[in-house]
């Protein structure tokens, strides 16, 4: 939950193997006793673990455990409590990882290192496959969970932020006895249908506002599709994480040129473009808040329908009414919209993995910037609602927090992703648990 500009939901699709990167040796390490004990009881457990000195005389522990990669920091003094964490999402075609130290590579914005420091053991499960995965996000975040219940833990909380608040809501909703308390922050916490919906709305709208311009998106204008590949071709020597860059920046640089002429000229026709999108699609109309949805829809689409089995989302029948338009250019941009119907099986996937019932039985808190790049604001409000509907607001708690902004090319500055202080990262997770230890539900102020 660090600042994160621009970062690909739903990039690419080509699945991954579940075998991990083979994880470095770690220095050598000569624990005490009860370190020793703990790396004992992991291998009984089934579970390879290479163990290095940690900070302040703790341990971390880098391993696999199913075939997947899993690390472990656990302090010196550890209290029984774990947090378990859920990541983001990675670009499809990358390798699923998990860092090495999460201490002092905290992907928590130092909400791990503060945890570890209050003598809490911290955890991260890699994923199957990149792309879209709070399935795998989910049971391997359990496999983590029940192997910690074999080293003595007492108490585990789910932490995660982006698609990895997705894989908190799933995590308690579907698990519900697996945890005391949970925290999402920037997260998917609605469901991954509104978001891809939107996504495609965006990219189709996109299509018909900009054909025949200098910024129409490149590559494939089919919405049910990716535009480019994650993968290079064969012959490509470009390293994998290299070539995913400059797939991303061939997507956002048209992009960028419109919105650099938006802002030369704001009652221009691209400006007027710029409107349109935003109405259309429910993303704010801003560079980042356009371009992050657009290229992650652009790059994304293959390892949606991948993943969930089928396209999840239509828009058969739908009207679309875009602002400054007479009738009979509304009627010629509903004619060019492309149209499409949703496949029975992936919306029964991404129903369950993950679209929130609102029914889980612990203390949640949810952090949102009132505008992200990504991840709509709309997402923590339907979450409420839903929560409502369900009866259980006694276990929610959800704080709004300002947006942020980034500088961008071209003189361009937009909203970032997560964009959350340290500060507001840790109030977070205080906030929840206190509410757990107490059962006293947090301020209104909590965190802000």
């Amino acid at each position: 939950m660090k600042r994160l500009l621009i970062v690909g939901l739903l990039c690419a699709a080509v699945p991954v193997s579940a075998q991990q990167a083979p994880v470095p040796a770690p220095a050598a390490f000569v624990g005490n006793a009860e370190q020793a004990a703990l790396v004992v009881r992991v291998r009984a457990a089934g579970a390879t673990a290479v163990a290095s000195a940690g900070p302040d005389g703790g341990m971390i522990l880098n391993g696999t455990l199913a075939g997947r990669a899993f690390v472990l920091a656990i302090p010196a003094r550890w209290n029984r409590e774990v947090v378990l964490f859920g990541q983001g999402y990675a670009t499809p075609g990358s390798t699923p990882t998990v860092p090495a130290d999460p201490i002092a590579k905290d992907p928590g914005g130092g909400t791990l290192r503060h945890a570890y420091e209050a003598g809490l053991a911290v955890g991260i499960a890699a994923f199957d496959k990149s792309g879209v995965a709070t399935e795998s996000g989910t049971k391997n975040m359990l496999r983590l969970h029940d192997l910690m219940v074999k080293l003595g833990a007492t108490r585990q909380y789910a932490l995660g932020g982006s698609m990895g608040g997705s894989i908190v809501l799933s995590a308690i909703e579907l698990y519900p006895k697996a945890f005391a308390g949970a925290v999402s922050m920037c997260g998917i916490t609605q469901g991954w249908l509104p978001l891809v919906r939107q996504q495609g709305d965006l990219r189709g709208a996109y299509n018909v506002l900009t054909e025949g311009t200098i910024y129409a998106l490149p590559g494939d204008k089919d919405v049910t599709r990716s535009a480019l590949s994650t993968v290079p071709p064969a012959g490509d020597k470009t390293p994998g994480d290299a070539f995913r860059e400059q797939q991303k920046f061939k997507v956002l640089m048209p992009i960028f040129a419109l919105f650099q002429e938006a802002k030369a000229r704001p009652d221009g026709a691209e400006a007027k473009i710029v409107r349109q999108l935003a109405a259309i699609s429910g993303f704010a109309p801003d560079v980042a808040a356009i371009g992050a949805p657009l290229y992650s829809a652009a790059l994304g689409m293959d390892d949606v329908i991948a993943t969930m089995g089928g396209l999840p989302i239509g828009n058969i029948g739908r009207a679309y009414a875009p602002p400054e338009m007479t009738a009979a250019e509304t009627a010629d941009f509903n004619r060019r919209m492309q149209r499409y119907s949703a496949d029975p099986k992936a919306l029964a996937y991404a129903r369950r993995w993950h679209e929130s019932s609102g029914h889980f039985r612990i203390p949640l808190v949810t952090v949102h910037q009132t505008q992200d790049a990504l991840v709509p604001f709309s997402q923590s409000e339907a979450l409420g609602r839903i929560v409502a509907k369900a009866g259980n607001a006694r276990n929610l708690a959800q704080y709004a927090v300002p947006p942020t902004r980034m500088a961008l090319p071209g003189g361009l500055e937009g909203y970032s992703h997560c964009g959350f202080t340290p500060a507001q990262n840790i109030a977070a997770f205080e906030a929840m648990r206190r509410w757990v230890r107490t059962g006293q539900r947090p301020a209104a102020d909590a965190v802000k």
